[in-house]
């Protein structure tokens, strides 16, 4: 679905409307996209927890909607007509393009893109501007600033599972 014409300026009013709220709740704003015409609207809300490896519960996610909607409803004038709000996580396939990203992604096996490079492995942490991937070969630092992307490689058996 493709953002509306006029809807970054719009976007942008709900993100700064809805962050604190959002950070009550103990969570980070990652992103508000509005799309579709006036009548058809969808105001999608990303959130993610704040930091470090983890998952955002169904509870805390239906918590955190509420106080959004309940926040939208409160600036009425903001969102003028009706729209259709969803409420939602990142997900696996959200690419890595921050600190706070790869963080997240602690544990996880991750592909980053440096310059001229690829590099598999899994993410052991993130401190002083390096992040410290375990790969086939070893351990592996490398400087934030060059990478230039990530993405978190699904994995049926993760390491680290609880087996049934």
């Amino acid at each position: 679905m493709s953002p509306s014409p006029g809807s970054d300026a719009l976007s942008a009013q709900v993100h700064e409307v809805l962050e604190p709220v959002v950070a009550d709740a103990g969570l980070f704003l990652e992103g508000v996209q509005i799309s579709g015409a006036a009548r058809r609207r969808v105001v999608r809300v990303t959130v993610d927890l704040p930091d470090g490896p983890g998952g955002v519960t169904s509870d805390s996610l239906a918590q955190v909607s509420q106080a959004v909607s309940a926040q939208l409803d409160e600036a009425e004038d903001l969102l003028a007509g009706s729209y259709l709000l969803e409420v939602t996580t990142p997900g696996v396939s959200r690419p890595l393009t921050e600190p706070r990203h790869f963080r997240r992604a602690e544990g996880r096996l991750v592909t980053v893109a440096t310059t001229g490079d690829q590099v598999s492995g899994r993410v052991l942490g993130v401190t002083d501007g390096e992040l410290t991937l375990a790969t086939g070969s070893g351990t592996v630092s490398l400087p934030l600033s060059d990478v230039e992307r990530g993405r978190i490689d699904v994995e049926l058996n993760r390491a680290g599972d609880a087996q049934d």
